[in-house]
């Protein structure tokens, strides 16, 4: 009903847009970071700046990642995707939230946390289920796989 409030909305959408990805991105690059020390990931993105105690070498490989997806791949999709895989990785430390038994929130408050991830996830387009669902799915194999192969 304002068409001219429509470069105002897509201008705070933008800002908005990039302050996420900059929290996601810094958020995932500490996630590559333990991975990297727990020995999923090579061991070289497990470095910490010596001055900046900052993990710069996952930073820059996650910013890499970004940087590629947002110059080839759909922003709409990927976007789907991404919002896919965090809501499952909080569905996750939901269920882990589960078995700390009671205390504040306890159970109740975890249950609804892990129900509200699941039900917003899986709301989503079906395109980003299918490929959240395909990448989980392959990594999941493949720990599995690595697992057998060290035990060996």
């Amino acid at each position: 009903g304002a068409p001219g409030l429509v470069p105002v909305v897509r201008a705070g959408a933008a800002v908005a847009a990039l302050g996420s990805l900059l929290a996601l991105v810094l958020g995932v690059s500490r996630t590559v970071l333990a991975m990297a020390r727990d020995g999923h990931l090579p061991g070289a993105l497990a470095a910490v700046h010596p001055r900046f105690r900052v993990p710069h070498r996952a930073e820059v490989a996650v910013g890499a990642v970004v940087a590629v997806l947002a110059a080839t791949a759909d922003l709409r999709g990927a976007i789907g995707f991404s919002s896919f895989g965090v809501l499952v990785y909080y569905a996750i430390a939901n269920a882990s939230a589960w078995t700390l038994g009671p205390g504040r929130g306890g159970r109740p408050l975890a249950a609804c946390g892990l129900a509200g991830c699941l039900l917003l996830a899986f709301a989503l387009p079906p395109s980003s289920v299918a490929a959240g669902s395909a990448v989980l799915a392959v990594g999941a194999v493949a720990y599995a796989v690595r697992g057998r192969l060290r035990s060996r």
